[in-house]
């Protein structure tokens, strides 16, 4: 009998774009000894996280870009250059698939040509693939199905994805608030990724709604809207972050029924 592989949800950065007191919102999903990276952050702490994280780059062959925001893609053009440098050193085994959308790959592939040499540029096409993906496409990641779908968004073109994970379904909304075109994948979800700007208490104070973000009320209705088991929120302001996990829940909580977690960096969830 094979043994059972656990699944489990690594929160590398849990911020927004402007946070200082913790990193970017990104994370992996780790399946085994191989893991699938979600967005990288806005520059080379992502090492840092990945280190704390005890996640190698050698075993990250899987990652996907939900948009070209400076705080999702700046970390993917170091983690090109890491992946490129492993190749060279005769380190790093296969191939690194990419998983973004037309306009997020074609921003990626031009950032690395303004600030990446050469000897790095080549492995992009070779052994480090752009794979484009559109609304619906899917894919089988870490062996396991997925669906990208495209999250609606007002400001800059961004796509989510639900994974199927030992017959549970995990659904990333991206940072953006819940769109319509996107019930079917998130209705039933048992996890679902959701953006929480800051806490509605202080929306007068960060202006979520001005920057197309909601709040942690915001998220729990939603949950509780469309029947979602597990609400996991990130991609929040930082100003009380001892506070954070404590106040974001009680906030979810006044709307949604179901278990809320508001992780902090390197926080691992299990999933299966």
């Amino acid at each position: 009998m094979t043994e059972k592989e656990n699944i489990e949800l690594i929160m590398l950065g849990t911020g927004n774009a402007m946070a200082v007191k913790c990193y970017n919102t990104c994370f992996a999903v780790r399946k085994g000894k191989e893991y699938f990276l979600v967005d990288a952050g806005g520059g080379n702490g992502i090492f840092r996280q990945l280190k704390e994280a005890r996640i190698p780059v050698e075993a990250i062959h899987e990652m996907f870009i939900t948009h070209a925001h400076t705080d999702h893609i700046l970390g993917m053009v170091w983690m090109v250059r890491k992946i490129a440098a492993l190749i060279i050193s005769g380190k790093y085994q296969g191939s690194c698939t990419i998983y973004c959308h037309k306009e997020a790959g074609e921003a990626l592939v031009s950032i690395c040509r303004l600030t990446l040499a050469e000897k790095f540029l080549k492995w992009i096409g070779e052994r480090i693939l752009i794979q484009e993906v559109e609304d619906g496409d899917k894919a089988e990641v870490l062996s396991m199905p997925v669906c990208f779908f495209d999250i609606g968004s007002t400001k800059m073109k961004q796509f989510g994805f639900q994974m199927e994970i030992e017959g549970k379904k995990l659904t990333c909304l991206g940072d953006e608030p819940f769109h319509g075109k996107t019930e079917a994948y998130v209705k039933g979800s048992d996890y679902l990724l959701c953006e929480a700007f800051c806490l509605d208490a202080d929306k007068e104070i960060f202006k979520p709604y001005e920057k197309h973000h909601s709040t942690a009320l915001d998220a729990g209705r939603l949950a509780q809207e469309l029947s979602v088991k597990t609400l996991l929120l990130y991609h929040t302001e930082d100003s009380d972050l001892a506070e954070r996990k404590a106040a974001y829940s009680r906030e979810a909580k006044q709307n949604f029924e179901g278990k809320v977690y508001v992780p902090d960096d390197l926080e691992v969830i299990e999933i299966a």
